[in-house]
């Protein structure tokens, strides 16, 4: 007899669009986000890529409770106010007047059913009415925060700011400014999520910022919770997975549980499993789990590849080629010690080895190119990106989990080779 719910196999393991039924909250993630929503602060979600940041916040959150608004490589502070406006409802236009730094104002209107239903705002005005057509837009500088915040006046949602660490870091700096302000002057409350492992990235960018924002590092991941996300999946399809597979994934998967959601797919896949199972069904005898997780990052060896030769190429070709040889030590270490991150002295020392100056580099060189490791990624278009570099504990991490797995199983020497450097 089939179960009461059938549920598809991609609907509970695998990457989806939409949240992966076999959702796990963790105590320290989950909790801790819920916890800080009403304490009017800024939030900032950060981990690796695929660890869960953004099925968090649609877990803890209602659709209605939020806009979401992604950003662009492109985007500079204004790009991102305007943004914000058009996610709101305004309906953004160029006007002819200019602002202050001499660029065009925007003309701003739209229908505030966004803010009350059946409420329209136009410039100073509010008025009750169905009438959607705003007769006296607004008229606003784009940089000017003060003009933004006077813009969402009554708006009071939380405003989601997805791929923040694809902007630019003058643009990401800039914002941290402008947080401040709607922290200060307004209610708005915004939620940051970026691809890093370091706590407090934007109040290195604005340390006034400190106190006005929570941090919540959707990064880290248990084995319990790891084992509870395979567990919930069993019920869901009605199968169950030999504990011999699941303690190999599990010590295989570097905690990530993007791996986890992948193989177990692949493994339900292999023997069939596309749905709920009338009859409990046992998966894992003859199915090798550290090959499947080789088959999935494998699927990624192309981008790896290419992140390896434009990395190496940096922005411009100079003297000293610095993004070139700060792969040496990401090459070169072990993964248990990459999985920690890499600490600046450690690099400095390994590439001063081996690179042809030696002893006489500029430790200053190596400090500028690590500050610029996400913005050569950003315009390299490599996403989602690989390494970061956290300015806080001066280390270099791997973002991208797979990344490790992938070097896992690579000769070292051939990756050297492929990015122009010396072998071993």
């Amino acid at each position: 007899m089939l179960p009461e719910v059938v549920h598809k196999t991609s609907e509970v393991y695998g990457i989806s669009r939409d949240l992966p039924l076999n959702y796990i909250p963790r105590k320290a993630v989950d909790e801790h986000f819920i916890a800080n929503l009403t304490r009017d602060k800024h939030i900032v979600i950060y981990g690796s890529s695929k660890q869960g940041k953004t099925s968090l916040r649609k877990h803890c959150l209602q659709d209605d409770d939020y806009i979401v608004v992604h950003c662009s490589n492109k985007w500079a502070l204004s790009d991102i106010h305007s943004a914000i406006l058009k996610r709101v409802g305004f309906e953004v236009t160029q006007s002819s007047t200019k602002s202050t730094s001499g660029k065009n104002k925007i003309m701003a209107a739209f229908k505030a059913a966004v803010f009350g239903v059946g409420v329209e705002t136009s410039g100073e005005k509010e008025t009750t009415t169905t009438d959607a057509v705003t007769k006296e837009p607004l008229e606003l500088d784009p940089e000017d925060v003060n003009d933004i915040i006077k813009a969402l006046q009554g708006f009071n949602r939380y405003i989601v700011l997805e791929d923040f660490h694809y902007l630019p870091i003058e643009t990401q700096k800039d914002f941290s400014v402008s947080l401040k302000a709607f922290h200060e002057q307004s209610k708005l409350c915004f939620i940051i999520v970026g691809v890093w492992l370091e706590e407090s990235r934007l109040t290195v960018y604005n340390g006034d910022l400190t106190g006005r924002m929570v941090s919540v590092n959707a990064d880290k991941w248990s084995l319990p919770e790891l084992e509870q996300v395979i567990g919930v999946g069993e019920c869901l399809l009605n199968i169950e997975f030999t504990q011999d597979f699941k303690n190999v994934l599990l010590n295989n998967c570097f905690e990530s549980v993007y791996i986890i959601q992948e193989a177990c797919f692949r493994a339900c896949e292999s023997v069939g499993v596309h749905h709920t199972q009338s009859t409990r069904v046992e998966i894992g005898d003859g199915l090798d789990a550290k090959m499947i997780i080789a088959d999935v990052v494998a699927q990624q060896t192309g981008r790896y590849n290419s992140f390896i030769v434009l990395f190496a190429a940096g922005f411009q070709e100079t003297a000293l080629q610095m993004y070139r040889w700060l792969l040496y030590p990401v090459l070169t270490a072990d993964t248990a010690k990459l999985e920690k991150g890499l600490k600046y002295r450690e690099m400095k020392e390994t590439i001063r080895a081996h690179h042809p100056q030696g002893g006489g580099l500029n430790p200053g060189n190596l400090t500028q190119a690590l500050q610029f490791v996400a913005s050569l990624q950003v315009s390299k278009e490599i996403k989602p990106i690989i390494l970061d570099y956290d300015q806080t504990n001066l280390q270099l991490n791997v973002v991208d989990k797979g990344f490790l797995i992938w070097l896992d199983n690579q000769d070292r020497n051939d990756l050297l080779e492929l990015a122009e450097l010396p072998p071993q």
